[in-house]
């Protein structure tokens, strides 16, 4: 199995993606807008993958977080509010911002196991800062450790109620980044000690299944690599002092923060312990490269990805989802917000 997640050029599989994907056997899939028409289109085109592997326990994800970032866009499909509405509320009524994330993540899942998706890059466990890049800004579900693990906890069992796996992103933690590493490669200076903060959520939500490298600097750390293509941060910061022993995947292998081309890029991140690469764009050319390059999916990552995909015991509330985000949004009115 190619230690991979690829994304999709359109709505439907060309036959050159059909035969490709047959051939590397990746790890799973991402989809984006350019994926998503409408509710029937997308369940047809996460059974065609299906299909193609013969296996129901395929990882297929997307990244639906609600704000400025959901792939799953409304009309079609229901606006979910950004990471920051439910910090607002946190900070008039915690009790009730933790049930309102709960309802809100559950009704997003209920979305996603519908369209037949299983994975949703979601929640951003990252500690907002002043200087925080705004990539991350009201995505961040504060600027408390302690509060974003709640609300991040929270967030997660309410997808895991809907069948649906969230992810601890963006280890060792995005938010004292002061650039976009979607175009650029961020520093960050702080001291071990400082960071500590940082690594607090990730911490408290170390048993997760699935996890996220950030392509940031740490240079109390490493000075040389970013997070992603470091063996220091991905065994002693991670594994050891976070300790999270799930399916560790990279960002984006295609963001301009890292350098070389995306085969090495690839090769590199497997070697210093990530067990999985995710590549969005969709390039065959690129793609196959990293099929013929990287090893294949390691034992260890192999059993990661078991645990990560065996079915969750879906308990959802009563209620339809409509219900549910009536209750999310009477949370809101009673503290006088608005979700």
């Amino acid at each position: 199995m190619t230690p991979a997640i690829f994304g999709l050029s359109g709505p439907t599989l060309t036959g050159e993606e059909r035969d490709f994907f047959r051939d590397a056997d990746p790890v799973g899939y991402i989809l984006f807008a350019r994926n998503c028409v409408d509710p029937q289109q997308l369940r047809a085109l996460t059974d065609d993958l299906r299909a193609i592997h013969g296996r129901d326990r395929l990882l297929v994800s997307i990244d639906q977080e609600g704000g400025r970032v959901q792939r799953m866009k409304p009309p079609v499909w229901t606006r979910y509010p950004a990471g920051e509405a439910f910090d607002r509320l946190y900070e008039i009524a915690p009790a009730s911002a933790i049930e309102a994330i709960r309802m809100n993540a559950e009704a997003m899942g209920r979305d996603l196991a519908e369209a037949g998706i299983n994975v949703d890059f979601h929640a951003p466990f990252d500690v907002r800062r002043p200087e925080t890049d705004g990539v991350i800004g009201d995505r961040a579900l504060g600027g408390d450790p302690m509060r974003v693990a709640a609300l991040g906890r929270a967030l997660m069992e309410g997808l895991g109620r809907a069948g649906v796996a969230g992810c601890l992103k963006h280890m060792p933690g995005h938010g004292r980044a002061m650039a976009d590493s979607h175009k650029e490669l961020p520093v960050v200076e702080a001291s071990a000690a400082e960071l500590e903060a940082d690594l607090a959520p990730f911490r408290r939500l170390a048993d997760a299944p699935i996890g996220m490298s950030a392509h940031i600097v740490f240079t109390a750390w490493d000075a040389d690599n970013p997070a992603t293509l470091s063996p220091f941060v991905i065994q002693r910061i991670i594994r050891e002092t976070i300790g999270f022993d799930g399916l560790l995947l990279t960002d984006d292998i295609d963001m301009q923060a890292l350098s070389g081309n995306i085969p090495d890029r690839a090769e590199k991140a497997l070697a210093a312990g990530c067990d999985v690469v995710l590549n969005c764009w969709a390039k065959i050319p690129e793609m196959e490269g990293i099929a013929e390059r990287c090893p294949a999916l390691s034992e260890e990552g192999s059993g990661r990805l078991a645990r990560a995909l065996e079915p969750m015991e879906s308990k959802p509330t009563e209620g339809e989802r409509r219900d549910l985000l009536a209750k999310r949004d009477a949370l809101f009115t009673a503290a006088g917000l608005a979700a």
